[in-house]
């Protein structure tokens, strides 16, 4: 199964100041060993909301809204596709982290916590009938392109 980690924003984060080298050494490691274990597919931090837009869509209008966003704890700062064989395995790993982080002496943000949550990807075989031969086939090229313009 497939599962984004979303690392949610705080108070820190949307400053735009980045992380400094001792999360960012921790960090880099995590990643290593995610790599190593075949489980991390993609990863990236995020530019605060200041630097955003959100686009929304009512009936016969869209609208274009332009950051800071006020609710920082519904932001994301980062995020992760990792492959893992179940939640719990993903849970695991979210410890694992949180368990370096701390050995490092790495604090947590001001407020006193930090949220990571995690959520199931959809594969095309969670979509029941309505993802008919025609639509899955035409997922298929498309995952198919995507992978040809990714680096090695």
């Amino acid at each position: 199964m497939r599962v984004m980690v979303i690392i949610k924003a705080n108070k820190e984060s949307e400053t735009g100041a980045g992380p400094d080298e001792k999360l960012l050494t921790v960090m880099g490691g995590f990643n290593e060993d995610l790599v190593n274990a075949g489980v991390m597919l993609a990863g990236e931090g995020l530019h605060p909301s200041s630097k955003g837009k959100r686009v929304r869509f009512t009936p016969g209008k869209v609208s274009v809204i332009d950051g800071p966003f006020a609710e920082t704890k519904e932001l994301i700062a980062g995020y992760w596709l990792w492959r893992v064989s179940s939640l719990d395995e993903a849970v695991e790993w979210v410890k694992q982290l949180g368990e370096r982080l701390e050995r490092a002496g790495v604090p947590l943000p001001p407020e006193g916590e930090a949220v990571i949550e995690i959520r199931q990807v959809h594969e095309m075989e969670d979509l029941g009938p309505e993802f008919t031969p025609d639509l899955r086939e035409q997922e298929i090229r498309q995952r198919a392109r995507i992978e040809q313009r990714q680096p090695s």
